[in-house]
């Protein structure tokens, strides 16, 4: 194992934060696994899988069981791990800015131009320049906050890899992923060994999250670039949410923690065993903007009406706002038929404040797909 630290640019004089990885695996190996947890600093169970996760690398990398490079970032967001409000945790945005930690990364603006003039009719090669060209991009970056240099550091660490992993987890959730439309066949086995409850597709979400700042420039290369300088498919990006923000135990991180294994043992990345029979799927992908959001349309008392993980068919009741002062309930009923996913961790609302997320099969939404 190679821990490597990378230094942020320092906010104010007299502090200093940095982001540490931990390398597992051979260097010069043909396949390239980037794993990070907790961009949104107070997602606590993707920090513990995590945890276990780096001993069982580190177990196998003794045992000369990695066939590929894993580069492991436990804590992704040192910035945001460090803000703290008359006790609360905020690790979502950027205090300083407002800025949501896991949005509006670097979108390559001038590479499609470049890879016009740089690529040729090889495809394994402009797999290596397209690569270059990121490189390029990103040295060339001079990030002006302690925000940007984290993007950027994230960035430069994962641009090369073949698979992304981001680990998240949503307030109260069932497991679930977020990849792209083209990125489904490849994340499919993972949603199976992690027994994910809702497989949300989009090529392009609008926000520019981690994950997509890698999948969404391959796709957009492929549709734009002629047939005389094909590209090649880009990696597989996908975003886990390790269920809710209060699931944090032993029991949950090691069980996603062997579900990862499984997974890489199944991608040919880990020697000796038998890859793991593929679990049922117990859910089919369906598109991100058919999601069903669910907003208070008043403030009061929330009071769930449906479990998390439930089938929720359309106008089934989700929730029921109470008036404190009067009494008076207003009931919101589901739009869509799916699964109840995932909802707010908090039971007191204000007008317009979002409630929770049902899948649905049919697109209903355009723009800007995922929450703030």
């Amino acid at each position: 194992m190679n821990q490597q630290s990378i230094p942020l640019l320092s906010a104010t004089p007299g502090t200093h934060r940095e982001l540490t990885s931990f390398h597992f695996g051979p260097a010069d190996a043909r396949q390239k696994i980037y794993i990070q947890a907790s961009l949104h600093a107070d997602e606590t169970p993707a920090m513990l899988t995590a945890v276990v996760l780096r001993a069982q690398l580190a177990e196998l990398e003794a045992q000369g069981a990695l066939a590929a490079q894993v580069v492991l970032v436990p804590l992704a967001n040192p910035v945001g791990l460090n803000q703290h409000v008359l006790g609360q945790f905020i690790g979502r945005f950027d205090l300083a800015s407002g800025r949501n930690f896991n949005r509006h990364f670097h979108a390559f603006p001038k590479l499609l131009a470049r890879a016009k003039e740089t690529l040729g009719a090889d495809v394994d090669r402009n797999r290596a320049l397209i690569r270059q060209l990121m490189c390029e991009a990103l040295d060339a970056q001079q990030p002006l906050t302690e925000f940007d240099s984290l993007q950027l550091a994230l960035l430069r660490l994962s641009h090369d890899a073949d698979l992304i992993i981001d680990l998240h987890c949503s307030l109260e959730a069932v497991m679930h992923v977020y990849t792209s439309e083209a990125g489904w066949p490849d994340v499919e086995p993972l949603a199976r060994y992690l027994g994910s409850r809702a497989q949300l597709l989009a090529t392009d979400s609008g926000a520019q999250a981690f994950d997509e700042a890698h999948s969404l420039l391959w796709w957009q290369l492929r549709q734009q670039m002629p047939a005389t300088q094909p590209v090649p498919a880009g990696p597989t990006a996908v975003t886990i949410e390790c269920r809710g923000q209060r699931d944090v135990s032993w029991e949950s991180a090691q069980q996603d923690a062997d579900a990862l294994l499984d997974y890489l043992r199944w991608r040919g990345a880990l020697l000796g065993g038998d890859v793991k029979p593929l679990p049922e799927l117990l859910m089919p992908a369906t598109p991100l903007a058919g999601s069903a959001q669910f907003y208070a349309p008043r403030s009061g008392i929330l009071v769930h009406r449906a479990k998390i993980g439930d089938w929720i068919r359309e106008n089934d009741p989700l929730f029921d706002i109470v008036d404190p002062m009067t009494g008076e309930t207003v009931t919101v009923k589901s739009t869509a038929e799916g699964v109840f996913y995932m909802r707010r961790a908090i039971r007191f609302v204000t007008a317009g404040a979002p409630l929770g997320r049902v899948t649905g099969t049919k697109p209903t939404r355009s723009g800007v797909l995922l929450g703030a």
